[in-house]
């Protein structure tokens, strides 16, 4: 896709914007508006009984010109669930650009005295939600290169990047332990690719007879953590139940439940309480690995200034950060996106500075057809409204932007067995004309389920959609999700929406933690069809 010119990029923004206005006018509150047969079919959908009770949004656009071809309470304002990551994956790409990296550096506080800093040595976090222990590592071993063997003073911390507030205001206080609801912090690690900021993995392994501990391995074996309890080995073919929970403000993981003994090893993530110290004790010990000595220990907190940088390290560029942020729908990356977007674009790393530059992102480019509230970047929040008519306007004004393509690829593919490409549409609308053709956001929480993004038809054509359902309860209505996206997709009617099928056999273990959440979060979908 050309870069399109500035004028015909604000051309475009207009036209849509007007369109939606104008659609805005006449068309009553809760109303319902569609052209062709694609209405009745659509229709059908929002009459299940399992929405029943419940709210319902709706809106399909032409993606290249703004005609609306189906609409269904466009403006009602609904939690929009992890649909929301959309908007502050756009603004991170257009506020800091596709080239944006994360930067880590070792710093020396002190002087030089042949192999010995006569000081503090400081590890400056630069908000990267994608830091490993590997990273840590190579880090230490450019300071080790740099022919230091001795650190007189303290290893500290340096965490200014980013204000001190680790957690989103409206977070639910229960989930504090959840890989999914991490805390916030300049200097953070992950355990894998998957790219889960400020947690830890535990990986269980069952004993040779039932009834016998399992064995508990923690990743990275140095984090500050503290084990209580244990999970036990259960007889073959029994239920995976192990739980693990942390207590707020500390790092006591707590083990409950059974390992069944042969359903092989099962993994766990938990969010850690200070993912500075987690990161810091990591450095530490990767830096004895390559003598080099700290006589005054780990310490977080403001570092003295530290003008020498030893070693840096930095991040994939922001483009393909997109892929494991969308994908797979992760809220750590989100969340440091947020901040992120107030250090740079405002010189404050917090949540109100890089929402307050968000919201103007969407101001300039005219993406303001009905109002919204926007608490966070992952829309873990519950205070989080949207409207339909306001991502469907994202969706075709980003098609205008040099960075379309980065965020466009970024978007799950429907039935795409590649995990990396279907991300949480992975095992939805397999075997339909949607699959391989539906580029889309999912968004789910306990009563919230949506689905917003593009259709690729076979006739050449672009459409844009977004469907918001919320407050239901009893049955999960997200096979009507998935059947207005194949009713986009194809040309035939749109049959019953069907009721939720048996998980994929192919699909990876539900012993990993993950892909066994709970519900709420999408990352369960790479196992559970439902999503």
């Amino acid at each position: 896709m050309r870069t399109t010119p500035f004028a015909a990029v604000l051309v475009g923004a207009l036209l849509l914007t007007s369109a939606a206005a104008r659609t805005e006018a006449a068309t009553p509150p809760g109303a319902v508006r569609s052209a062709g047969s694609l209405g009745p079919d659509l229709d059908r959908l929002f009459a299940d009984a399992r929405l029943t009770g419940a709210q319902s949004s709706a809106l399909v656009t032409d993606a290249a010109t703004g005609e609306v071809l189906y609409e269904h309470a466009p403006g009602a304002l609904l939690l929009p669930a992890s649909t929301l990551k959309t908007v502050t994956a756009a603004a991170a790409l257009d506020l800091l650009g596709p080239d944006h990296r994360f930067t880590t550096e070792v710093r020396a506080a002190g002087r030089r005295s042949g192999p010995a800093l006569d000081g503090d040595l400081v590890l400056h976090g630069g908000g990267d939600p994608t830091l490993l222990p590997a990273d840590l590592d190579a880090l230490a071993g450019e300071v080790a290169a740099a022919g230091i063997t001795e650190v007189t003073g303290a290893l500290r911390a340096d965490v200014t990047r980013y204000d001190d507030v680790p957690l989103g205001a409206d977070w639910a206080w229960d989930d504090q332990a959840a890989y999914y609801s991490p805390q916030i912090s300049a200097l953070t690690l992950t355990t894998d690719t998957d790219y889960d900021p400020g947690t830890v993995r535990l990986t269980l392994t069952p004993a040779a007879r039932p009834g016998q501990p399992a064995q508990v391995e923690v990743t990275p074996a140095e984090a500050p953590v503290h084990l209580s309890g244990s999970v036990t080995t259960a007889a073959a073919g029994g239920a995976y139940t192990v739980q693990v929970d942390r207590r707020p403000g500390g790092n006591e993981l707590r083990l409950d439940g059974a390992l069944p003994a042969d359903g092989g090893t099962g993994q766990e993530w938990i969010a850690v309480d200070d993912p500075a110290a987690l990161a810091t004790t990591v450095f530490a010990a990767a830096l004895a690995r390559h003598g080099v000595t700290v006589r005054g220990g780990a310490a977080t907190g403001r570092a003295p200034e530290a003008d020498t940088v030893l070693a840096r390290h930095d991040s994939a560029p922001l483009a393909d950060l997109m892929v494991p942020f969308l994908k797979l729908s992760n809220n750590g990356i989100a969340e440091h996106l947020v901040k992120e977007i107030g250090r740079v674009a405002a010189g404050h790393g917090s949540w109100a500075a890089g929402l307050d530059r968000i919201a103007g992102f969407l101001h300039r480019s005219g993406l303001e057809p009905t109002a919204a509230r926007q608490r966070d970047g992952s829309g873990l929040s519950r205070r989080n409204l949207l409207t339909t008519r306001r991502l469907t306007a994202l969706f075709g004004y980003a098609r205008t932007q040099p960075w379309f393509h980065a965020w466009y690829d970024a978007l799950p593919v429907a039935g795409d067995p590649r995990r990396m490409v279907g991300g949480t549409l992975t095992n939805r609308m397999r075997g339909t004309a949607a699959a391989g053709r539906v580029h889309a956001k999912t968004g789910s929480m306990t009563g919230v389920d949506a689905l917003a993004g593009y259709v690729e038809r076979a006739d050449g054509r672009t459409l844009a959609f977004a469907v918001l359902l919320n407050n239901f309860a009893g049955d999960s209505p997200r096979p009507l999700l998935d059947a207005f996206a194949v009713r986009l997709a194809g040309d035939g009617a749109a049959g019953p929406a069907p009721a939720d099928r048996a998980p994929d056999s192919a699909a990876p273990s539900v012993r990993d933690g993950r892909r066994a959440a709970p519900y709420d979060w999408e990352t369960a979908c790479l196992t559970d069809a439902r999503c």
